[in-house]
């Protein structure tokens, strides 16, 4: 039935010191045997209470007939209830000293509820067998690897025909499959912990330590994640520890007072964690621990971490106090996020820790010797928010934006990037990938594929969010499936067949990711004509032959006979062209092989002619 779980002098001690990284083992209810009985053990801190009982089905829901023993005069409660079972619903019954009676979920459940309900299950994550040893093996850093990411809701990428959430195991088969077939090498779920409110996409949690039971158990989601690992596919978890909500059962007023929470976000109607707090970062630190040892995660990334790290975030002036030193900065936010990099890769080396980060705060992906925050990964919101405007404007007006498309190599190798289209930009009428694109149903087309064309060859990790892969038209919509009857159309299939292709591209090529951390990997060879809106620029693989030719043409208008600087001489090979037939395009494309002649164009020694289609990237590679 388990070990023994009675929290120890030491225990105490880690927890209250702000260094219990593995919390969950003593906190919580837990399947145990204590002398010679076997039943389940609670344990809960709630240092303001008067008096903590465990209510559930079990004794009516009357908490007062089985009371907890405050062990510590710090707040931490225990109680061993002999004969309980897993699956048995129960809630810490809260007296507080002003003699309110809470009835609260247990921070540490590993098992909840459904929404409207909000009991706390008792449940063991042990006893699943893994089959994914070959995949943890063979796991290593992927900072000169390909990641490309498909970002998945899995509430609303696929229902049953009768409109009911898919369970993890079908999901697993669907959903791997699928995203293997396609070309990604990691999925990324928008939050799978417990929430009470669909609407809130997963973002507002109650349960932090337990997967929601929208889609089944907790040994369902284990077999979710192992399947991927089987197919090679890894698993990144968006996680949220900037902010919980409100609800009365959860987190909020605990004990009666503000236990875990340091203020408010008026932004998002939830509370901010109290980062002085040291209890609160044993909770959350042990949280994001949790996911990598239990579940076997791949990842995380970090919803809001400017908003942790700003006092004055989303906040008007005279509702925030700057900090000691008389600044923004939020001091403690900014030493809890060094603390879980550290501890996260002290234990899981080859982990992502990927920041949700949009302002220029430095050294994000640095590590915190260096003074960096420890990620290892940063979403590029500026090449996002400039290559979204940029593509939303008239092609006849792109000219003026020209700087849009090369300024974010001022900054590209200044971070570990992650180039970011995500379901933040295809909702609440921000509009779909394909409705931004200006133009008739064509050029639409031709615009998303040379967009996604110019992302993949971009410096920087890939994440496209799903239905963004065959175009669909509407925003995303949390509460149904995606339009998958699309594909039934022509310029949809063939739409998905072009990102299909280039994400294997991608896969294969070298050059697109080998050296992607610095000058090395990338060359302009024209980044200057706005006039005709075309950038040409080179990725290279560290073998110096193994280099591939970008051309990106940003205006409706092409040419039969454009030249092109290239670094050697010799056969040049059109290896992707996003305006083939196939991928729904006009089908200029260039056959043959192009000779490069010793003649210098664009600060290069060689040149070639190519037919160049307009609204279309090409790849050109050395034969």
């Amino acid at each position: 039935m388990g070990e023994e779980k009675h929290i120890t002098a030491y225990d105490t001690y880690l927890f209250h010191e702000g260094s219990h990284y593995f919390a969950y083992r003593k906190f919580g209810a837990h399947l145990v045997t204590e002398n010679g009985e076997q039943g389940v053990r609670f344990t809960v801190w709630a240092p303001q209470a008067g008096q903590v009982g465990v209510a559930g089905d079990f004794n009516g829901w009357q908490g007062t007939r089985h009371l907890m023993e405050r062990v510590t005069e710090s707040g931490i409660w225990s109680l061993f209830i002999p004969g309980l079972k897993q699956g048995e619903l129960y809630k810490y019954e809260m007296h507080t000293k002003e003699g309110e009676v809470l009835y609260k979920a247990d921070p540490y459940a590993f098992f909840s509820e459904v929404r409207p309900q909000t009991a706390s299950v008792v449940y063991s994550t042990g006893g699943y067998r893994w089959r994914d040893r070959s995949w943890q093996q063979n796991a290593k850093p992927l900072y000169n690897r390909p990641l490309n990411i498909y970002e998945v809701h899995l509430g609303s990428w696929k229902r049953k025909e009768n409109g009911e959430f898919l369970n993890y195991r079908e999901l697993a088969h669907e959903l791997a499959d699928y995203v293997l077939e396609m070309g990604y090498t990691h999925i990324e779920l928008l939050p799978v912990m417990e929430h009470p409110f669909d609407g809130s996409w997963g973002y507002q949690v109650t349960g932090y330590y337990s997967v929601t039971g929208r889609h089944g158990t907790p040994h369902d989601f284990m077999y979710f994640i192992d399947y991927c690992h089987q197919k090679g596919i890894g698993v990144i978890l968006d996680w949220v520890p900037a902010h919980f909500c409100r609800d009365q059962h959860g987190l909020a007023r605990f004990d009666g007072t503000p236990l875990y929470e340091g203020g408010e976000s008026v932004e998002w109607g939830t509370y901010h964690f109290n980062y002085s707090r040291p209890e609160v970062i044993s909770f959350l630190i042990s949280n994001a621990i949790f996911w990598f040892e239990v579940y076997h995660i791949d990842g995380l990334r970090i919803d809001a971490v400017a908003s942790m790290l700003y006092l004055d975030y989303g906040k008007e002036e005279g509702r925030w106090q700057p900090n000691k030193y008389g600044g923004r900065e939020n001091l403690e936010a900014v030493t809890f996020i060094r603390r879980l990099n550290i501890v996260v890769f002290k234990h899981f080396p080859n982990a992502l820790m990927i920041a949700e980060e949009s302002t220029a705060w430095p050294l994000v992906t640095k590590p915190v010797y260096l003074g960096g925050l420890g990620f290892n990964f940063k979403w590029n919101m500026g090449w996002m928010n400039d290559c979204l405007r940029y593509f939303q404007t008239d092609p006849l007006f792109r000219k003026q934006l020209h700087s849009s498309l090369t300024f974010s190599l001022m900054y590209a190798f200044s971070e570990n990037f992650v180039l970011p289209l995500s379901h933040d930009e295809v909702v609440h009428g921000k509009r779909s990938l394909i409705e931004k694109m200006p133009g008739d149903y064509v050029r639409k087309f031709a615009n998303a594929r040379l967009f996604l064309g110019y992302m993949m060859a971009h410096p920087g990790k890939k994440l496209l969010f799903m239905g963004s892969e065959f175009a669909q038209f509407i925003e995303w919509r949390f509460y149904e499936e995606l339009g998958w009857k699309l594909l039934e159309y022509e310029m949809h299939h063939c739409f998905r067949k072009y990102v299909q292709e280039l994400n294997h591209f991608y896969l294969n090529e070298k050059a697109l990711w080998q050296q992607e951390q610095d000058w090395q990997g990338f060359s302009w060879i024209d980044a200057d004509n706005y006039e005709q809106s075309i950038v040409v620029f080179m990725r290279s693989a560290r073998d110096k032959r193994d280099f591939l030719v970008v051309v990106c043409n940003f205006l409706p208008v092409g040419y039969d006979n454009y030249r092109v600087g290239v670094p050697q001489q010799g056969w040049y090979e059109e290896v992707m062209n996003s305006d083939c037939l196939s991928y729904g395009g006009s089908g200029q494309i260039n056959r043959a092989l192009l000779e490069a002649k010793k003649v210098s164009w664009q600060n290069q020694p060689c040149l070639i002619e190519m037919k160049l289609p307009p609204l279309a990237a090409v790849y050109l590679k050395l034969r």
